[in-house]
This record gives C-alpha cells, sequence and structure tokens, in this order.
C-alpha cells in the first residue's frame, strides 16, 4: 500500500491525545472513525473538537468551510468490528496490557496490509507487536501534546517493522503538514527520554522546597520556554505524565534518574489529572478543559 491509498482512519482512543489527531487527520482529509470503549466519551471528544475548531474559526485560522468539512469526516464508532481501514492509530492508555489486545484484535480485524501504529510514549514498539502475527506492519507513530499545534511526529521502527511501512508512514505524516523524524526502539524514544529530566528536576527542586511550581514555571518561561513543566504536565495530564515515567523507570531496570515523583503520585491519586479533570498543579474552569 501507498500513502496515497489510505481512504480511511481508525483512531483508538478518545482522550486528549486521540481528539488531537483525530482533527489533524479530518483536516488533511481522511475520513476518521473515532472508537473509544465508552460511547460517551467519544460524543464529548467530537464536540471537543468542534469546540477547538469554531475557535479556530473565529481567530482567523481556520475557514468555517474547512471546519464544516473536517468535523463531517469525523464519524464516532460503538462497534470496534467497524474498524476496518487502511490505517489504525492506537492511542489508549499507557498499559502494555491493554494495547497488545487491541494491536491483536486490530490485526485480526483488517487486511494484511493495513498498517498498525501506537501513539505511546514510552513502551518499546517491539514489546506491544509481541502478540502479533505479521510484525512488519506496525510501528511506532509518536504526536506530541497538544496534536493539531505541534509539528513533530516520532516514527519508531520496531525490530520486525519493514521498510515499506516506515516508507509509508513517513508519507502520511507529511500529509498532514507534519515533521518526521525517525527513533529507535528505545523506551521514551527521543523526545521523552530527554523531557524525563525536565520534569524530574523540577519536581524534585519543589518537593525538596527549594522553591514552589510557580516560580519553577515563570523563570523557565523568562529562559525561553514556552510553558513551564507545571503547565506542561497539566496540559499533558498528570496521570499520563506519571504513567509515562513509571514505564521509563522500570523499562531502564530502577534507573534512577527516571524515579517517579512522590508528588506527582499524590495528584494522581487526588484525581488532580490537570485540564481534563479541572485542576492539577493549577485549577481550570470549566470552560478551559
Amino acid at each position: 500500500m501507498m500513502v496515497e491509498s489510505i481512504k480511511n482512519v481508525a483512531i483508538i482512543g478518545a482522550g486528549t491525545m486521540g481528539q488531537g489527531i483525530a482533527q489533524v487527520c479530518a483536516l488533511a482529509g481522511y475520513p476518521v472513525m473515532l472508537y473509544d470503549t465508552q460511547p460517551e466519551i467519544t460524543k464529548t471528544a467530537i464536540a471537543n473538537v468542534r469546540k477547538r475548531m469554531e475557535a479556530a474559526v473565529e481567530k482567523g485560522k481556520l475557514s468555517a468551510n474547512l471546519k464544516d468539512e473536517a468535523l463531517a469526516r469525523i464519524v464516532a464508532v460503538g462497534d470496534f468490528r467497524q474498524l476496518q481501514v487502511d490505517i489504525a492509530i492506537e492511542v489508549v492508555v499507557e498499559k502494555l496490557e491493554v494495547k497488545q489486545k487491541i494491536v491483536a484484535e486490530l490485526e485480526k480485524l483488517n487486511a494484511i496490509d493495513c498498517i498498525l501504529v501506537s501513539n505511546t510514549s514510552s513502551f518499546p514498539i517491539t514489546q506491544i507487536a509481541s502478540v502479533m502475527k505479521h510484525k512488519n506492519r506496525f510501528a511506532g507513530l509518536h504526536f506530541f501534546n497538544p496534536a493539531p499545534v505541534m509539528k513533530l511526529v516520532e516514527i519508531i521502527r520496531g525490530a520486525a517493522t519493514n521498510d515499506h511501512t516506515i516508507k509509508v508512514l513517513e508519507a502520511f505524516v507529511e500529509s498532514l503538514s507534519k515533521i518526521s523524524v525517525m527513533a529507535t526502539d528505545s523506551p521514551g524514544f527521543i523526545v521523552n527520554r530527554v523531557a524525563r529530566l525536565f520534569y524530574a528536576e523540577s519536581l524534585k527542586i519543589v518537593e525538596d522546597g527549594v522553591s514552589d511550581y510557580q516560580t519553577v514555571d515563570r523563570l523557565l518561561k523568562e529562559t525561553g520556554f514556552k510553558m513551564g513543566p507545571f503547565q506542561l504536565m497539566d496540559l499533558i495530564g498528570v496521570d499520563t505524565n506519571f504513567a509515562v515515567t513509571t514505564s521509563m523507570y522500570n523499562a531502564f531496570h530502577q534507573e534512577p534518574k527516571f524515579r517517579p515523583s512522590r508528588l506527582q503520585q499524590q495528584k494522581v491519586d487526588a484525581g488532580q489529572h490537570g485540564r481534563k479533570s479541572g485542576k492539577g498543579f493549577y485549577e481550570y474552569p470549566q470552560t478551559e478543559q
């Protein structure tokens, strides 16, 4: 299959990242099937995409016609068996067994030339693909949050991923007006491996009482970062960020520099997951979620 043969896309997982990727694909002209195990989440997801696109229209960043055309391409799917597509993107919780179950089911459901990818932030692609029969058509396709804004996409080759799959994914990313970079199959790949230290040291500064998180955010923004680490954790999801850190900590055999933060653990335990829950390190009015 060539990129010109991709007629439809399935996105499994209607959370923040799933919504963003659905928006990107629909704006690029691809019909999108958006699936989640909880149908009400899928409906909310499409409503959120609509809200963001309407805001873009109001700011003059998107035409009303393009918005309407893109929204018409996103369809909520309640039956997993309907996900027979040309490319399927798994965007679910960072739990290995859940991801493996989904890709195994997608492989059974789809034709041999369907490309399957994971948006995982931390798990090795080869490990996820271990449950598949045709591992050559599986790879990592890691978007960054917010997907409609962030230009970079990491493409990760698993041990069995073939050249054809990589070439199609490179062309697919380009068709989304994104920039791809190849990464080897190592926990955290490139960006998240570097970013762990950005988060970890910031959290440790607060835990040790050196400063508060507002000051850390302000100082880092003043040095050139668009967002401070605590603002960024709230945007990504404190729970998601913590799950990635935990996964990498274990993948690197409890390497101390990747040790998860107690402060972050407390936020997760309290249900303070950031923007999506209304409170993380900061509080967010309903209209900002």
